[in-house]
C-alpha cells in the first residue's frame, strides 16, 4: 500500500464490501457472479484470510472439524480439496482461502493493504462513500461488513508496558516470520482459547514459560490427528447429509446432540457417557446430554468431571486448585478444546501465577511485577483476545443517515434487526455482526447463511426497482427482546468473565452480543422475514 493518494473522484461500484476472510469471499462470489454486481472488497491486510491471516501465533488452529470449517455452496471445491489434519492449523485454513479466491476468481475485485477510516451515507444520493486511510474514496450503493467477530486486538492498558526492555506480541497480531523462543524467558498472559492453545508449544520451545492467569478455564482434549483416507471417503461419500445436518443443527456443527437428560441416567452411566464423551475429544463433550446448557444442575456434573481431570492430571496439588474454574460453568465462556494443556504445569521449565491471588501491578523494564513478586522475562504473548464483534465494526467509523455515528447507536450495547441491519443505517449489511449467532456456532455456516440471505436481498431489491432496505426500529428493539429472551433461556450470561458479554474489554456495555436461539432456528426466522417480504425493514 502507498503512504498517501491524493484525494480524487470516488470509485464506483454496485457494493463494497470490506474484509477477504470467509465472509468477504462468499459475499464477493454471489453477488459478482450470481447478480453481476460490480463489487470491490477492501482488506486491511496484505493478503486474504481474515482472522486467519493475523493469528498465526504458536498453536494456532481451528477449533470445529476441518471437513466441515469449510464452504458448502461448491461439491466441486468440495471434491478437490484435501484437509490433512482433524482440526486444521492456521497455515492450511490460510492456503484452502488461498485456492478458493483462484478458483472463483476472485482476487481481480479485492484490493489488498487497504484500511477502512471511515465510511458515510448520504441520504440524497442513496450512496455510501467510504474512505481510506491514505484518503482513496470508493462509492457504493450498498455496504457489508465482512470485518469477523474476532479481529480487533485487545491489549489490556497495563502500566509500564511501554517501559518492557524485552519484546512483546499480541497473538491476533503475529510476526509473520515467526518469533524465536529459544533459551528465552516467557510471560504468557491469557488462558482463554488462545493461551490455551499457546501455552503447550511456548513451553515446548522456550527456555521457561510463566503462565499469567486471569481467569482458571475448563477445556477438553481436542484428540487431534492426521486424517485418514478412510474418513477422507466416508466424508465425501457423505457429504450432503453432513451438510444438511450442520445446517440444521443449533450451533452448526454436523453431530447430534443427545436427547437425554443428566438426571436420566446413574451416576456411574453418566460418568461412562462422559469418560467416553472426553475420550472422543472436541467441542462434541457438550452433546453428551440435552440439558448441559440449559439447567445449572445439570451443567455441575459435567463441569465437576472436568474439574476432576483437572486434579488428576495436574501433579502438584496447589497448582492443580488454581487451574480449576469456580467461578463459572462449563461451556458457558467460549469453550476451549487443547492438546496437552493441563499437562504442560507438569513440565519443570513451567509456572503458573494466579492472577486472582496476586495481579499484575506494572510491566517493568525487566519483566511483569505482580502484588507479590516481579517475574523476569524476554518475551511478553499477550494471549487476551478481542475487542470482540462491536469493536471491528466502530473501528470503521461508520455514520448513517445525517451523520448518526455507528459507536453512539451503540453506546449502551448493539441493537441490531437480526443482526443484519442497524436502524439508521440504509443498505448497511453487519455480516456475522451482534445479535445473530455467529461466535456461538462454525462460523463457516453462519457466514453462508448470512452471505445468502444479504445477495437474495440485494436480488429481490433490484428486481422490483428498489434501491433502499433499512431496519425498521421497532423491529430492532423487537429483536433486542429476543436476543435477551434467547440468552436467558440458557446458561451462558451466568458467566460474568465471558467476552460474549464484552467483559474482557474495560468499560465496554455488559450486554450479551451473540444469538443464542440456535442457529437453525435463526435461519428459519430470516427465510420468514423475506417470504414475507422483508418484514420488520422498510423498502423503497
Amino acid at each position: 500500500m502507498t503512504d498517501s493518494i491524493e484525494a480524487g473522484p470516488a470509485r464506483r461500484y454496485d457494493a463494497i464490501i470490506v474484509g477477504a476472510g470467509f465472509s468477504g469471499l462468499y459475499q464477493l462470489h454471489l453477488l459478482r457472479d450470481r447478480l453481476g454486481l460490480s463489487v470491490r472488497v477492501l482488506e486491511a491486510a496484505d493478503g486474504i484470510g481474515g482472522t486467519w491471516y493475523w493469528n498465526r501465533y504458536p498453536g494456532a488452529r481451528c477449533d470445529s472439524e476441518s471437513y466441515y470449517y469449510s464452504y458448502s455452496f461448491s461439491r466441486e471445491l468440495e471434491e478437490e480439496w484435501d484437509w490433512t489434519e482433524r482440526y486444521p492449523e492456521h497455515g492450511e485454513i490460510r492456503r484452502y482461502l488461498d485456492h478458493v479466491a483462484d478458483r472463483f476468481d476472485l482476487r481481480r475485485d479485492i484490493q489488498l493493504g487497504t484500511r477502512v477510516a471511515g465510511a458515510a451515507y448520504d441520504e440524497d444520493a442513496n450512496r455510501w462513500t467510504v474512505t481510506t486511510e491514505t484518503g482513496e474514496r470508493f462509492e457504493a450503493q450498498f455496504l457489508i461488513t465482512a470485518v469477523g467477530c474476532l479481529s480487533s486486538a485487545n491489549v489490556p492498558a497495563i502500566p509500564g508496558l511501554e517501559s518492557f526492555s524485552g519484546a512483546w506480541y499480541h497473538t491476533g497480531r503475529w510476526p509473520h516470520d515467526g518469533v524465536d523462543f529459544s533459551g528465552k524467558r516467557v510471560g504468557l498472559i491469557g488462558t482463554g482459547s488462545t493461551g490455551i492453545q499457546a501455552a503447550p508449544v511456548l513451553a515446548a520451545e522456550a527456555a521457561h514459560l510463566t503462565v499469567f492467569q486471569r481467569t482458571a478455564n475448563y477445556s477438553v482434549p481436542a484428540r487431534n490427528g492426521p486424517m485418514d483416507d478412510g474418513f477422507k471417503t466416508w466424508v465425501r461419500e457423505n457429504s450432503a447429509e453432513l451438510r444438511a445436518k450442520a445446517r440444521a443443527a443449533p450451533n452448526g456443527h454436523p453431530f447430534d446432540f443427545s436427547d437425554r437428560s443428566v438426571f436420566d441416567v446413574s451416576p456411574q452411566e453418566r460418568r461412562a457417557i462422559y469418560e467416553a464423551a472426553w475420550e472422543r475429544g472436541g467441542l462434541r463433550f457438550r452433546a453428551a446430554f440435552r440439558d448441559i446448557m440449559l439447567d445449572q444442575e445439570a451443567n455441575e456434573t459435567a463441569s465437576e468431571f472436568i474439574r476432576a481431570k483437572i486434579r488428576s492430571i495436574v501433579e502438584d496439588p496447589a497448582v492443580a486448585e488454581a487451574l480449576t474454574p469456580r467461578d463459572h460453568l462449563f461451556a458457558t465462556k467460549r469453550p476451549p478444546i487443547d492438546t496437552h494443556y493441563f499437562e504442560t504445569f507438569n513440565r519443570s521449565n513451567v509456572r503458573l501465577v494466579d492472577l486472582k491471588t496476586t495481579p499484575i501491578a506494572a510491566i517493568v523494564p525487566e519483566g511483569v511485577r505482580t502484588a507479590d513478586a516481579t517475574y523476569p522475562l524476554d518475551v511478553i504473548v499477550f494471549a487476551t483476545g478481542f475487542d470482540a464483534l462491536t469493536g471491528p465494526l466502530l473501528a470503521l467509523d461508520i455514520r448513517g443517515r445525517n451523520g448518526l455515528a455507528l459507536k453512539d447507536v451503540w453506546a449502551d450495547g448493539p441493537t441490531s434487526y437480526l443482526g443484519l441491519q442497524v436502524p439508521g443505517f440504509p443498505n448497511l449489511f453487519t455480516m456475522t455482526g451482534p445479535g445473530s449467532p455467529s461466535v456461538l456456532t462454525n462460523m463457516p455456516v453462519a457466514i453462508e447463511q448470512h452471505a445468502e440471505w444479504i445477495a437474495d436481498c440485494i436480488g429481490h431489491l433490484r428486481e422490483r426497482g428498489l434501491d433502499r432496505i433499512e431496519a425498521r426500529p421497532d423491529a430492532a428493539e423487537s429483536w433486542g427482546v429476543e436476543v435477551d429472551r434467547a440468552a436467558s433461556a440458557t446458561l451462558l450470561p451466568m458467566a460474568s468473565s465471558s467476552w460474549y458479554l464484552g467483559a474482557n474489554v474495560p468499560g465496554k456495555p455488559r450486554v450479551f452480543m451473540p444469538y443464542a436461539g440456535g442457529m437453525a432456528h435463526y435461519r428459519g426466522l430470516c427465510e420468514r422475514v423475506a417470504a414475507e417480504n422483508y418484514d420488520g425493514f422498510a423498502l423503497s
